[in-house]
């Protein structure tokens, strides 16, 4: 509080990035946000100060002091304040507020979900990094579940567990993890079920001009034979351009020698650093921000920043590895430099390519918690949550989110997630609101007792499901081989023009670029339809019930399980038609028989017996019926045609052969003022049918 010299400040103007709306109303500047409120009360703009990347003061207008705010959630606000001074003062305030120094003062530590309904405990033991591992199959005859990081001795930017491979002694563990950058050593990543074929993530090696470690050799080849095909050779995938590897090796670091690293493969795939990525994200946003270019200097800018190129080379390294593994079945080493960003990128997404879990909402949040947070994605200095070095910051994991929806798009089908559950994680990771992502690894967490003292974002989220959830997900993206479930790779094009920009993600604010309509007045007029056409449904299957009544025909047990959503007007429709089509038929033939000639009550009789005993007229059997079923799941509408000389006694026949055993044998003691009534009910269930076709079409 001690840095907010302007708590509130009147007649204030808003101007929204690509909007000539100029809303007029008060700023209110608290310890965790800043306020804007229009004067009618009608909207207001929450910005939470950690979501705040620029404050920049621009030159005096004629109106006033224009205040100019970049946020690392993409929004662009222009405020004109009136009085200059009250401008310096915000200006210095939020220059203080949006960038803390300790830890403590962010607003995890001051967030309480009052409205969430949001226990503080909860979320934070739903995804370990144990039951993981255990999904995974493991342990297994070449791999073990290791606690040997237990007080994080050999690696401090490790999980305390790791696995490794059964074999690896810990003199051997000890002695890689001394000769790679940041002690961190090659753990395993992802194991493929069907081939036992794994990912294992590490940092570059101490290699330098001529140095070599035989413990790294020795556990870098135990690795490689960690699998039923011992004697295959292992990919080491370097995520980094070949010259910039290079100049780490003048340095003292590098890259591993096949001379003495055996049964190896090497490949550089070059994936630009974080300074590149940086700057790549900078330019994109400029141009999405600049409300006056014409479409060709919009396709020059977007060209000439490379963001999509380099999401596109983020997932065609990615796809390497997928096929390495899912394909070839042999196990790839893959690292970076340090082995936190391009590493974590790239198996991610390999994972997720690799298996159907990964891209559900449970098995994606896990992900996210063992790739990225378990294993020391340096949240805090990439995201610029503490007042650090910029040269620090940089959008990997934003870049992560990007490749994973081009892969949604891809596959729409094939992802229980939507669009909405990455855009809030993307948020949430920058927000500081949660304590899931403060930190650079998981043992400042445990330090810092972050699991005590704030809220965690797996619990706000799964509260959250229903939201994210893909209407159109489709489970069964797998098929058997040899008798086991195998899920089919979610390989990308390698053509780069598949790569889209995202325009929900980064011109989200950008009111004039969304759809008109907002999608919660779609959403109601939809529930408004539906629930009168099911008002109309239910009325109409009243009145069918009725006619039954009248015609003296049997309510069946099936036709009760009818009803659920626009499912009930296909059946009714096909139900009634069958009536219709028999009592029709019926009718004339009653009709013809009476004018031709009539019977002697002997031979009346004698045909009303030989109908009683005998199966239903042939009419009735050849007309092919159709008949409706209705699946519960899904509210589908399934008709089936008969075909000749199905069984009357079947499910499918009872229906129609009721209704037609009901109207060719009436009663004794019918008289001639039957046939006007069946005429008036046929001419009911004419005009029944006809409104239920007309819902069905609506």
């Amino acid at each position: 509080m001690e840095y907010i010299k302007t708590p509130k400040v009147e007649n204030v103007r808003l101007i929204e990035n690509h909007s000539r709306n100029k809303d007029i109303g008060t700023l209110y500047l608290t310890a965790t946000h800043l306020i804007f409120v229009d004067s009618e009360r009608k909207k207001e703009q929450w910005i939470v100060h950690s979501h705040i990347q620029n404050v920049e003061k621009l030159n005096l207008v004629q109106s006033g002091s224009p205040l100019r705010l970049r946020c690392k959630n993409f929004q662009v606000l222009n405020f004109i304040v009136a009085q200059e001074r009250d401008c310096h003062d915000l200006y210095s305030s939020l220059m203080k507020l949006s960038k803390p120094v300790k830890l403590s003062e962010l607003y995890a530590f001051s967030y309480n979900p009052r409205e969430e309904q949001l226990a503080q405990h909860e979320g934070w033991d739903i995804f370990k990094l144990n039951n993981d591992f255990l999904q995974m199959g493991l342990p297994t005859l070449h791999w073990k579940i290791s606690r040997i990081n237990q007080d994080f001795d050999i690696c401090e930017t490790y999980p305390p567990i790791i696995c490794v491979p059964s074999l690896a002694t810990p003199a051997l563990l000890l002695g890689s993890a001394a000769f790679r950058s940041k002690r961190r050593l090659p753990v395993l990543s992802y194991m493929h079920q069907r081939n036992s074929a794994v990912i294992v993530r590490c940092s570059q090696p101490m290699s330098g001009l001529n140095s070599r470690s035989i413990e790294d050799e020795a556990y870098v080849d135990l690795i490689r034979r960690s699998k039923p095909r011992a004697n295959d050779f292992m990919y080491i995938v370097d995520t980094r351009p070949m010259i910039n590897a290079m100049a780490n090796r003048a340095q003292g670091k590098g890259y591993e020698n096949t001379d003495v690293y055996e049964n190896i493969k090497y490949h550089f795939l070059g994936i630009d650093n974080i300074h590149v990525m940086r700057s790549s994200l900078n330019k994109m946003l400029e141009i999405c921000w600049d409300s006056n270019c014409s479409t060709s200097a919009w396709l020059d800018g977007l060209n000439s920043s490379g963001w999509q190129r380099h999401v596109h080379s983020v997932l065609q390294v990615s796809r390497f590895i997928a096929h390495a593994v899912g394909v070839e079945g042999r196990s790839v080493l893959v690292h970076c430099s340090d082995g936190w960003d391009r590493t974590a990128q790239v198996c991610s997404l390999a994972s997720i390519m690799l298996e159907q879990r990964y891209r559900t909402i449970d098995g994606f949040l896990a992900l996210v918690q063992r790739e990225w947070l378990d294993f020391g994605h340096k949240f805090s200095h990439r995201c610029g949550h503490l007042d650090g070095d910029s040269r620090e910051v940089s959008p990997i994991f934003t870049q992560f989110i990007d490749a994973v929806w081009q892969l949604l798009r891809l596959k729409p089908t094939w992802f229980q997630f939507n669009e909405k559950m990455l855009m809030d994680l993307h948020d949430h990771a920058y927000s500081c609101q949660f304590g899931t992502f403060l930190g650079n690894c998981a043992r400042e967490r445990i330090t810092q007792n972050l699991s005590t003292r704030t809220y965690s974002l797996w619990g706000w989220m799964v509260k959250r499901v229903p939201l994210y959830t893909n209407p159109f997900y489709d489970t069964t993206k797998s098929e058997l081989v040899d008798g086991k479930k195998v899920e089919h790779l979610l390989l990308p094009p390698t053509t780069p023009h598949f790569v889209k920009f995202w325009l929900a993600m980064y011109n989200r604010h950008t009111l004039s670029l969304q759809p008109r309509e907002h999608f919660s007045v779609a959403m109601e007029t939809m529930n408004s339809d539906a629930a009168k056409l099911e008002a109309e449904v239910t009325s109409l299957r009243k009145a069918r019930n009725m006619l039954r009544s009248a015609l003296g025909l049997r309510k069946k047990s099936e036709d009760q399980t009818i009803g659920k959503g626009t499912a009930l007007s296909g059946a009714v429709v096909s139900v009634n038609h069958t009536i219709l089509s028999n009592n029709n038929n019926n009718i004339k033939s009653r009709s013809n028989s009476t004018s031709s000639s009539s019977s002697t009550p002997s031979a009346q009789q004698a045909a009303e017996s030989n109908n009683k005993s005998s199966t239903p007229p042939s009419s009735i059997v050849t007309s092919q019926a159709t008949t409706a079923t209705v699946d519960d799941s899904s509210s589908i509408v399934v008709f089936k045609n008969q075909a000749n000389g199905d069984s009357p006694s079947s499910p499918e026949n009872s229906s129609s052969t009721a209704y037609a055993s009901a109207v060719d044998e009436p009663n004794e003691s019918s008289s001639s003022g039957d046939d006007q009534q069946m005429k008036e009910v046929a001419s009911e269930l004419q005009r029944i049918s006809t409104k239920c076709e007309g819902k069905v079409e609506s």
